[in-house]
């Protein structure tokens, strides 16, 4: 069983950057495909960036391609994603997940193992 920790977030102005971090213990990351996701208050969670065990394959969400971009170092076990030009409807807690299949998946439901979340707040 694998355990997430996020790190990273803060509280930035409009256009400023931050990189979070998804550090795994327990197992190996590079068994697992990752996600991040974010939930703002009062909304559903929503997809932000998934890529797979490889780091070969990413895919994102229409809302963050361009400015987001999500790595994987597997000798360090962990998962990052910088996160660029960032706007105010940016800001939510930030989740990263790990999904034992090997399809990618947008969703939700689909991952088997969460991390505690870090908060992203941008100011305009």
């Amino acid at each position: 069983q694998v355990q997430l920790v996020e790190s990273g977030g803060g509280f930035v102005q409009a256009v400023d950057s931050l990189r979070l971090s998804c550090a795994a213990s327990g197992d190996t990351i590079s068994n697992y495909n990752i996600g991040w996701f974010r939930q703002a208050p009062g909304k559903e969670p929503e997809f932000v960036a998934t890529v797979d065990w490889s780091g070969a394959l990413k895919y994102y969400a229409d809302s963050v391609k361009g400015r987001f971009t999500i790595s994987r170092d597997n000798a360090k076990n962990t998962v990052y994603l910088p996160m660029n030009s960032l706007k105010p409807e940016d800001s939510a807690v930030y989740y990263c997940a790990a999904r034992g299949e090997p399809s990618l998946s947008t969703s939700w439901g689909d991952y088997d193992y969460w991390g505690q979340g870090t908060q992203v707040t941008v100011s305009s």
